[in-house]
């Protein structure tokens, strides 16, 4: 794929925060955009938003941890545009801070519902039409350092979902280009500093049927400007990556047929070589997190 001009682009999550910059991204670049979101009234707003300048931005309601809503979204994508260029499986959300003890079971649910089975239930929908239209294509998977790179001990159940999305991506990518497909996937890193998204309060979105079994440990929920004031108070000062920036990066990397795309990856190598030595000898890889 040389350009997105006049690219069909699919975008979970794309009511706010990376999702949204994605979208703005492509449709500089000439695309036409689809965005899905289980958040109606921000999605709309988005919507409303980004095709102000006369753009072609489409708005479907999807819930990606049902099977049937992504269908759904696929089917809509292909009656209306005959084909889906770029899927970006973007959508994600993250529960408190805690011991894995100290998780419940609709906790899991959700994040994996969510975060990994949203992913796979894009792949699924998507992927057979896509192949079958035989044209170039890209899917990219949003993952995290925090999970495909290097884990954090007090985010279990986000993190192992993020791994999850790493190694499915990988399996992916191995299988379409070995099979001699047109597609190709890849995987996108958010990185370059926190990120001021939706993630820090996805619990707005949490159905009432997998509500937290039990009460929030104290100190395990923040918003983004209460982390970033925490710091400041200790006298950490950390950096903030624009949103928009970040997807000005991502595009440049399918361009330029990345597979991993992240912003400072040659410097994830120390990490992972660090990671394997540990493993190699026996030892647990994560240090003790804030609650250990």
């Amino acid at each position: 794929m040389k350009d997105f001009n006049n690219k069909v682009v699919v975008v979970t999550g794309g009511a706010s925060g990376i999702g949204k910059a994605l979208a703005r991204a492509f449709l500089a670049a000439g695309a036409k955009v689809v965005l899905s979101d289980v958040e109606r009234g921000a999605l709309e707003a988005t919507r409303e938003e980004l095709a102000a300048g006369g753009a072609t931005v489409r708005a479907i309601v999807t819930d990606v941890s049902k099977p049937e809503s992504v269908n759904a979204l696929a089917d809509a994508v292909f009656d209306e545009f005959g084909n889906c260029h770029v899927l970006c499986n973007n959508a994600g959300v993250s529960v408190t801070n805690s011991n894995v003890w100290d998780t419940t079971p609709n906790d899991w649910q959700w994040v994996f519902g969510v975060n990994l089975r949203g992913v796979a239930h894009g792949i699924q929908a998507f992927v057979p039409r896509m192949l079958e239209a035989d044209e170039p294509g890209i899917i990219m998977n949003t993952s995290s350092g925090d999970g495909g790179i290097s884990p954090l001990a007090d985010q279990s159940v986000y993190a192992s979902s993020k791994a999850g999305v790493s190694i499915m991506t990988e399996c992916l990518n191995a299988q379409l280009v070995g099979q001699g497909s047109k597609l190709r996937a890849c995987i996108l890193y958010p990185s370059g500093g926190i990120l001021p998204t939706g993630i820090w309060t996805t619990k707005r979105n949490r159905p009432e049927e997998l509500a937290r079994e039990k009460p929030v440990p104290e100190g395990g929920e923040m918003t983004f400007d209460e982390f970033m004031s925490g710091m400041k108070e200790i006298g950490v000062d950390l950096p903030v990556q624009d949103l928009d920036e970040l997807a000005q990066f991502t595009l440049k990397g399918l361009l330029n047929k990345d597979f991993v795309i992240m912003i400072g990856r040659e410097e994830m190598e120390e990490t992972l070589v660090e990671r394997a030595r540990k493993l190699a000898r026996g030892e647990c890889p994560i240090e003790h997190g804030l609650h250990g």
